[in-house]
């Protein structure tokens, strides 16, 4: 890290910050060594917070090429309400083909999400994390049991920046699913029409599903695994924090 160790970081009473102000101290730090991933869902709020802070904020999404349309739709009309640009990442065409080629365009359903998340998501996001010294998510603890330790800020185990170890800032990480809606409607924050439909959690079409009223949030995704397997890879549980 070039800017100040980690112990500096979660020294800082990060907890205790707004959102907002967790962005604008990360970003300050960071300028434009640092990049917002944006997933075509709630994450939005993020992107809001952020650009009102910088326009000029670098932002990111990937498409894997199972998105379904309106998510599509969706990062363009961000693009466009915010007047901004969005990186969009795409996965390796020879590692999809080979993958296709030798399992078939399904096979996630019998062997498990994992090697298709890592062809279609996490390759493409190693590639993007590469150019930058920290990013910024839209993670928060009450989205599954798989994120109920999720820190403010944290030393990112699982990718690199230019050379070093990545920071990673989850502004959300304290806030409900209540409070980000209030924020989008209170400041009329575009969001996907597939949450009109009974979607909530939102990833590819071909594993992501409408949830039912008493059903936890990421229940609609990967619904045929166990609870504790429903991340892709992109997201991994650490101990520095």
């Amino acid at each position: 890290m070039d800017k100040f160790s980690f112990q500096q970081l979660s020294a800082l009473e990060w907890g205790e910050k707004h959102p907002q102000d967790i962005l604008r101290a990360a970003m300050e730090e960071y300028g434009e060594h640092i990049a917002i991933s944006f997933s075509g869902a709630e994450d939005v709020v993020v992107v809001d917070m952020a650009i009102k802070i910088n326009p000029q904020v670098k932002v990111f999404s990937l498409d894997t090429g199972r998105l379904h349309a309106q998510t599509l739709q969706f990062i363009d009309k961000v693009r466009s309400h915010y007047n901004m640009r969005i990186d969009v990442m795409y996965p390796d065409h020879d590692m999809v083909e080979h993958l296709v080629a030798e399992k078939g365009l399904f096979s996630f359903y019998t062997d498990g999400h994992g090697e298709c998340c890592h062809v279609r998501k996490v390759q493409p996001l190693e590639r993007k994390l590469s150019t930058v010294d920290a990013w910024v998510t839209g993670q928060r603890r009450d989205q599954s049991p798989t994120r109920t330790d999720v820190p403010v800020v944290q030393l990112d185990p699982r990718f690199k920046g230019r050379g070093e170890q990545l920071v990673k800032f989850n502004p959300l990480a304290n806030w409900t699913s209540q409070q980000v809606w209030e924020y989008i409607r209170a400041f009329d924050v575009p969001y996907n029409e597939l949450h009109s439909q009974g979607f909530i959690s939102i990833g590819c079409a071909p594993c992501t599903r409408q949830v039912h009223p008493g059903q936890h949030e990421r229940e609609g995704r990967w619904w045929w695994e166990e609870a504790t397997m429903k991340e892709c890879g992109l997201h991994l549980a650490d101990s520095s924090k």
